[in-house]
């Protein structure tokens, strides 16, 4: 039941809405957008053009349908992969906070951020799966990123949401802690699909961040072995192409 005016008035008064990101106060004015206007400028979405891949920005202008140098080399397994927004700034912040302090005080929002976000190329994808955290990892952090931020992607689809499709069945070192191709080596084997699961169709996989492509590449490389037809990959940010600046 909605709180009355004077006690939403009341509620506002006493406990006042901070950002979630550098903790300062917001006005009345300001408070449903959720950052403060410092934070919000430095929240950036990629700019096109756009490998048609895997979603890099390419440098120069031009029509869409190109790809960049290491699609060119060695396509990626799955069929394409795009990010919402630029790993930097707030959203760094942001993302930081939920995987790695367990904070579900930032979801609001990053709902906020996502809510007008066009996810057209994947309404055919016939179920979306998180990528998932080994047991004993998900035990440390008490939660699973990629499955928060696929409901935030997809709120009116929550019974495609299939968390049991794909397991971690080693307990890898932190991608963030290691190079591109150790990143490559590290997931080698790291997925598997779960048993007696019949997989077809195409699958939207989701992450929080796309960095190297290589926990994509993993995940479709192992659904694509077990039946599905495609594979999609969707996450909430991208790190910066090198060269690309910040956007102002």
């Amino acid at each position: 039941m909605p709180l009355s005016p004077f006690l939403a008035a009341l509620s506002r008064l006493l406990f006042p809405p901070f950002c979630p990101v550098c903790r300062e106060r917001l006005g009345g004015g300001i408070a449903a957008a959720l950052l403060c206007p410092r934070c919000q400028s430095s929240v950036a979405c990629l700019r096109p053009p756009l490998c048609r891949l895997c979603g890099m920005e390419l440098a120069g202008e031009g029509a869409g349908g190109r790809l960049c140098g290491e699609c060119l080399v060695c396509p990626p397994p799955f069929l394409m992969a795009r990010s919402l927004l630029r790993y930097e700034g707030a959203v760094a912040l942001l993302v930081r906070r939920l995987k790695y302090h367990s904070d579900t005080s930032v979801l609001p929002a990053m709902a906020a951020l996502v809510a007008n976000a066009d996810l057209g190329a994947f309404a055919d994808c016939d179920a979306i799966v998180p990528v998932p955290l080994h047991l004993s990892r998900y035990r440390r952090r008490g939660l699973n990123q990629a499955a928060l931020l696929a409901a935030l992607f997809f709120p009116q689809r929550q019974q495609d949401i299939c968390c049991d499709h794909l397991r971690r069945v080693r307990d890898t070192p932190p991608q963030t802690t290691l190079g591109g191709r150790q990143r490559r080596g590290n997931l080698a084997g790291a997925f598997a699909v779960t048993e007696a699961r019949r997989l077809s169709g195409c699958i939207c996989v989701v992450d929080d961040v796309y960095t190297t492509g290589a926990t994509a590449r993993a995940c479709a490389t192992t659904l694509l072995d077990h039946g599905v037809a495609a594979v999609k990959i969707l996450t909430l940010a991208r790190v910066a192409a090198p060269g690309r600046g910040r956007l102002r």
